[in-house]
């Protein structure tokens, strides 16, 4: 299986290398492996869905 980095993902998905970080540690990326204390997500590994609460307008 072929790795990539948490900048390389931050690239590929348009989001910051910390909020992947973050997705990491909280077994959100399927496969993201931990070493020392770098992450190794897999290449085929899909951006998650953005769970955080959104507020609605006008409410």
């Amino acid at each position: 299986m072929n790795y990539i980095t948490v900048s390389e993902a931050s690239e590929k998905w348009e989001i910051s290398e910390r909020r992947i970080q973050k997705l990491c540690e909280e077994n959100r990326i399927d496969g993201a492996v931990k070493f020392g204390r770098s992450w190794a997500i897999p290449k085929e590994a899909k951006k998650p869905a953005d769970a955080r609460f959104k507020k609605e307008k006008g409410v």
